[in-house]
C-alpha cells in the first residue's frame, strides 16, 4: 500500500472510528442511565427527557401520591390529623426518594426526612400560595435542592394546615451527571485509543523505515557499506529502501573497483617501472661504451647503435600500449564502424602477418569456413590491434622450435567465431580465468624476454565487447592455447561497403584456404 493511500485512510479512520465508537458508547450509557431510572423510580421515562428534563420526571414520581392528597385534603381532610396514615404515606413516598412534611400554622408537626427540617422550612410556600413551576411542583434551594408539591387544608379546629411532598432532586441528578461525565470520559478514552492505534500504525509503517534508513545512512557515513536494508516494495518508503540498499550496492561496487583499480595501477607503475629500466639500463650501458670508445670498430659501432634503437623502440612500443589502453578503459577511443567482408578482411590480416611470421620461423594456417561475402559491422584498425594483440601474445610465449599458430573462421548462429591456436606451452588451469585481467600476466618473473604490462588481452577483451562480441580462452598446460572469439553477423539485406574502403592485397603465404 502507498504512502498516499495509508495517510488517506488514516484520514478516514480518525474522522470516522471516533464519532462511531462514541455513538455506540453514548448509546449504551444513555440506556444504562434510563434503565437506572426506571429501576429507581419505576417508571417508563424517556431517555433524552432524563438527561435534559430531569425534574419533570422526577415530578412524575410523585405525581399519583399528590393527587392522592389533593383528593383527601377535598374530600376527608381530618386524615391529615392520623400519624398512621401520614406515617403511611410518607413510607410509600420513602420509595420514590421522597417524603412529607405536615405544617400546622407556622409549625412543622411532622418531618418525614432524614436531615435537618430547617433547612427546607425556610423553602416551603406560604398558606394559600400556589405559584407552580412544574406541574403542581415548585424547585427550590440552592445547596440542598429539592422539587416541593404542597397541598393546602384546614384541620378541624379550623386553623390552616399545609402538605408537602418533598422530592430531593440530588438523587437523580447526580446519576445525570455521572453519565455526562462518562460520556465525555469515554469520548476522550476513544480519541486517545484511535490515536495510539494511528500512532502505532503509522510508526510501524513509516516512522520504523525511515528509522532503518537512517541507521543505514549512519553506517554508510561511518564507512560500513555492507549493511542491508529491505523495505516493502508497494510503497514509497519501501522503494526509497530498496533504491537506497541497490545505491549502496553500487557504491561499494564502485569503492571495490577503485580499490583495485588502485592496487593494479600501484602494480602497472612497478611493472612500468621494471620493463622501463631493462632498456633504459641497455642503452645506457651501449652509449657509455660508445663514449668511452668500445665500440672502436664499425662493426661494434653499428652493433651498439641498432641495441639502443631496438631498446628504444620497444620502449615507444611500451608507452604507447599504455596510452592506448588508458584511451581505452576511459571510453574515449573512437570507433569507425564500416561493413566488412569477413573472408577478406581477416585473409588480408593474415597476409599481412604471415611475413613476420616467416622472419620468426612461425607457421601460420588460416582455415575459412564461413559462407562466402558473410558481412560484419567492424572498425577494421581496432579490430586488427585484437588480431595482433592475441598472435602477439603467442609469439611472445612461443616455447617450440618449430612454433605453429593458426586462425580459423567458423559459421555460428548469427555470428562468426574466430579461433587463434598455437602450439606454446599453454595456460596453468589456476592462470587461466584471469588472463583477460587487466595488469595480469601469468609469468611474475617479468623477464626481458617475454616483458609487457599484462594489457593485451584486456584492451582485445574491451574491443571485442564493443563490437557487441564474445572473448574467451581455452588452454592446457604444455598442449598450446586458443583464443576465441564471436562477432555479430549483418543481414543478407545490408549494402556492401565501397570498393575503397579497405585496401587489401590478393597473396597468400603458407596459408591454407578452404572456401
Amino acid at each position: 500500500m502507498d504512502l498516499k493511500r495509508r495517510l488517506k485512510i488514516a484520514f478516514i479512520i480518525i474522522i470516522t472510528l471516533p464519532i462511531l465508537m462514541m455513538a455506540l458508547s453514548g448509546k449504551v450509557i444513555v440506556e444504562y442511565l434510563n434503565a437506572a431510572v426506571q429501576h429507581t423510580y419505576n417508571i417508563d421515562a424517556d431517555t433524552i427527557q432524563v438527561i435534559t428534563n430531569p425534574l419533570r420526571i422526577l415530578n412524575r414520581v410523585t405525581r399519583e401520591a399528590y393527587n392522592q392528597i389533593k383528593l383527601c385534603a377535598i374530600r376527608e381532610p381530618e386524615k391529615f390529623e392520623d400519624m398512621g396514615f401520614i406515617e403511611q404515606m410518607n413510607a410509600e413516598l420513602s420509595l420514590k426518594y421522597s417524603y412529607l412534611m405536615l405544617r400546622k400554622g407556622d409549625k412543622i408537626i411532622y418531618y418525614g426526612g432524614d436531615g435537618r427540617s430547617e433547612e427546607i422550612e425556610g423553602l416551603l410556600p406560604e398558606f394559600g400560595e400556589h405559584n407552580t413551576d412544574l406541574d403542581g411542583g415548585i424547585y427550590v434551594g440552592e445547596k440542598r435542592p429539592v422539587l416541593i408539591k404542597h397541598q393546602d387544608f384546614f384541620f378541624s379546629d379550623g386553623s390552616e394546615g399545609s402538605i408537602f411532598i418533598i422530592t430531593e432532586v440530588n438523587v437523580l441528578m447526580p446519576q445525570v451527571k455521572n453519565s455526562l461525565i462518562q460520556i465525555i470520559i469515554c469520548m476522550i478514552a476513544i480519541i486517545c485509543i484511535t490515536a495510539v492505534g494511528l500512532v502505532i500504525w503509522l510508526y510501524r509503517t513509516i516512522i520504523r523505515p525511515l528509522n532503518t534508513l537512517k541507521v543505514a545512512t549512519n553506517e554508510m557515513k561511518c564507512g560500513n557499506l555492507n549493511y542491508s536494508i529491505s523495505g516493502d516494495p508497494s510503497d514509497e518508503i519501501g522503494q526509497l529502501c530498496e533504491d537506497f540498499d541497490e545505491m549502496r550496492q553500487h557504491m561499494k561496487e564502485l569503492i571495490e573497483e577503485r580499490l583495485q583499480y588502485e592496487q593494479d595501477s600501484k602494480e602497472l607503475i612497478s611493472n612500468i617501472s621494471h620493463d622501463l629500466k631493462t632498456p633504459l639500463t641497455a642503452i645506457k650501458g651501449y652509449a657509455e661504451g660508445i663514449m668511452d670508445g668500445i665500440a672502436d670498430t664499425p662493426e661494434k659501432m653499428e652493433k651498439y647503435v641498432k641495441t639502443i634503437y631496438t631498446k628504444a623502440n620497444d620502449m615507444s612500443v611500451l608507452v604507447d600500449e599504455l596510452t592506448f589502453f588508458t584511451k581505452i578503459d576511459s571510453n574515449t577511443v573512437p570507433y569507425n564502424f564500416m561493413i566488412l567482408d569477413a573472408s577478406e578482411y581477416f585473409g588480408d590480416c593474415i597476409e599481412e602477418l604471415g611475413l613476420d611470421m616467416e622472419v620468426k620461423n612461425l607457421k601460420l594456417d588460416f582455415v575459412n569456413e564461413i559462407v562466402a561475402g558473410t558481412k560484419i559491422s567492424a572498425d577494421p584498425e581496432q579490430l586488427k590491434r585484437v588480431i595482433n594483440n592475441i598472435i602477439g601474445n603467442s609469439v611472445k610465449y612461443m616455447d617450440k622450435a618449430e612454433g605453429e599458430i593458426s586462425v580459423c573462421l567458423c559459421d555460428g548462429n548469427g555470428e562468426i567465431r574466430v579461433e587463434l591456436s598455437d602450439n606454446g606451452p599453454g595456460i596453468a588451469k589456476k592462470d587461466l580465468p584471469y588472463v583477460f585481467d587487466r595488469f595480469y600476466r601469468a609469468d611474475a618473473s617479468r623477464n626481458s624476454k617475454k616483458g609487457g604490462t599484462g594489457l593485451g588481452l584486456a584492451i582485445a577483451q574491451k574491443i571485442i565487447e564493443e563490437h557487441g562480441g564474445k572473448i574467451w580462452a581455452k588452454s592446457e598446460e604444455g598442449q598450446g592455447t586458443s583464443i576465441c572469439f564471436t562477432l555479430p553477423k549483418l543481414p543478407e539485406h545490408k549494402s556492401t561497403p565501397p570498393a575503397d574502403t579497405l585496401q587489401r592485397g590478393k597473396y597468400r603465404r603458407n596459408m591454407r584456404v578452404k572456401e
